[in-house]
């Protein structure tokens, strides 16, 4: 299946790309009051990525397809980041959005937070777990240093 198939299958993917494709410019994301945090990779394989975070959106409880609470970024080899999805976070659930469920992660977590629901939206690109699981076995932190990464 290719990724246009996958999008096909996955409008929600397709609205959050056409909405938020402005994030492919990480300057963007910073300019709209998203921070960076460390490059988030899988004891199992694969990644997340870097989670760029807006502490705003991620306090007010809502969700808006528009304003995902983490827009998530892979360090590339040339030094650059390249846009890969998005996180819609919540306090409050379950939770769900165009009707796809949120996970509910659990507390303690990684993060130091509350539990929450969260939902991954692949919409840069592909994931062969699926349009919304957690981990993507092509995402990597290996261009990024020691510092910036932190395992699950």
């Amino acid at each position: 299946m290719t990724f246009a198939q996958t999008v096909s299958a996955a409008p929600l993917a397709e609205r959050v790309r056409d909405a938020l494709d402005r994030f492919q410019d990480v300057s963007v994301a910073a300019a709209e009051g998203y921070a960076p945090g460390p490059c988030v990779s899988g004891q199992g394989g694969g990644a997340m990525g870097i989670h760029y975070v807006n502490g705003d959106y991620l306090s007010d409880g809502a969700i808006d397809l528009a304003k995902p609470e983490a827009v998530m970024y892979e360090p590339t080899a040339e030094g650059t980041l390249a846009l890969i999805g998005v996180e819609y976070i919540t306090f409050e659930g379950p939770a769900a959005l165009e009707g796809h469920l949120f996970n509910l992660n659990g507390a303690p977590n990684r993060y130091g937070l509350d539990p929450f629901y969260e939902l991954h939206v692949w919409a840069w690109k592909p994931n062969p777990n699926g349009t919304f699981a957690d981990w993507n076995p092509d995402v990597s932190c290996e261009a990024t240093t020691p510092e910036q990464t932190v395992a699950q």
